[in-house]
């Protein structure tokens, strides 16, 4: 980022939006100096600027809801900026995931993109508190790792079969209940949906091969 590219207001601010890195989710809208923007590029964590108290302020200073700033940009008229976050908590001082948690009117607009999955997760874990009788999700917790592997290897099945024998849809479908149940693996192996994120990160402009051969893997001959 060239700072000198950044077209700071008559007050020399400028707008920044934070965004979820892993969910695209928009967070908050602040403000930022200069000198914000600097520490940001610096620590890697949000600085904004407060005009209320007109200081700098460290987004999670005094709650922890710290954000990670993975990657910053500017649009093309470079006069707002945009933060891809990794957020430690709530963005909203009202304890809200987002500053943007209010639609006018009934929107029904359900979950779309990367916020699928995260949200059916955070839904998956929440079922482990829910009477087995009453859930699907916490019956399969109930009757433990067997269970819910072999549904896994049962969707696998309905997968394989649909690809070789049915159609477009069917595959799409059988698809979907497979993903469904390895998300309750993860959970019922206490390993978030950042990690799958973060772990296929790691491995985006790797080669499979090389990939294996850093973990000692060998393919099939």
């Amino acid at each position: 980022m060239n700072l000198s590219d950044i077209k700071f207001n008559e007050q020399g601010l400028v707008p920044a939006i934070a965004q979820d890195i892993f969910t695209s989710e928009v967070l908050m809208m602040a403000w930022m100096n200069k000198e914000a923007l600097e520490q940001t590029l610096a620590t890697g964590k949000a600085v904004y600027f407060s005009r209320s108290r007109n200081k700098l302020w460290l987004k999670g200073e005094t709650s922890g809801n710290f954000q990670e700033v993975k990657s910053i940009h500017y649009d093309c008229d470079g006069d707002t900026i945009l933060l891809m976050v990794d957020p430690k908590g709530p963005a909203c001082h009202t304890g809200e995931r987002t500053c943007f948690y209010r639609a006018m009117g009934e929107s029904g607009i359900k979950p779309a993109g990367p916020r699928v999955m995260t949200e059916l997760f955070r839904i998956l874990k929440e079922r482990k508190t829910n009477p087995p009788e009453k859930s699907y999700v916490a019956s399969l917790y109930a009757k433990g790792l067997p269970k819910i592997l072999e549904k896994i290897e049962e969707e696998s099945n309905e997968l394989i079969e649909a690809a070789n024998e049915k159609g477009r849809s069917d595959v799409l479908y059988e698809f979907c209940d497979l993903w469904f149940h390895s998300l309750v693996l993860l959970a019922n192996q206490g390993i978030e949906i950042e990690e799958v994120f973060g772990e296929l990160g790691r491995r985006f402009g790797i080669s499979g091969i090389t990939e294996k051969e850093s973990r000692g893997v060998k393919g099939k001959e």
